[in-house]
């Protein structure tokens, strides 16, 4: 496909409604989800809703960038409450396709979509924002430790 990624940051959410904490190296686990991440012990908000390809979730720091140039709205990498935020990933165009972050192995299955949920916690006007730039969901097909600098790469 012709691009070259990188770990920008990880984060857990340990429970629905606590901030994300970041972290230098997260463990995914094949057919479960991230040890101690709030979707994978059952404490998310939308746990009440299971689905087995939102295991891990992706952003792109570059909607991070263009929300601030071109609304002046700054979030970070936490605030988005997804667990990877990527550089130079084009997460929307790896739907239904496989890719590896570090040795770990993932197929994207959907893109995500923002909810208000995400305005309560931030208390800034985004939804409208991150409509199609939300970010990715993902089941892990091969797990292993993902670490900040990783390479993301298309299979």
């Amino acid at each position: 496909m012709g691009w070259h990624g990188r770990v920008a940051h990880l984060h857990l959410g340990p429970r629905a409604f606590l901030p994300m904490q970041a972290m230098a190296a997260i463990s995914l686990v094949a057919g479960y989800g991230i040890e101690g991440d709030r979707y994978a012990v059952g404490s998310g908000f939308y746990s009440n809703k299971p689905e087995e390809g939102r295991q891990v979730t992706f952003f792109e720091e570059e909607t991070l960038e263009a929300l601030w140039r071109d609304h002046g709205v700054e979030l970070s990498p936490a605030d988005h409450r997804r667990n990877i935020t990527t550089r130079g990933v084009p997460l929307n165009h790896l739907v239904g396709r496989r890719f590896r972050i570090g040795s770990v192995v993932v197929e994207a299955t959907r893109l995500s979509v923002p909810c208000r949920h995400i305005e309560k916690i931030t208390g800034k006007e985004i939804f409208n924002l991150i409509l199609n730039r939300s970010g990715l969901n993902a089941r892990i097909l091969v797990g292993g430790i993902v670490r900040t600098g990783d390479p993301v790469v298309s299979l």
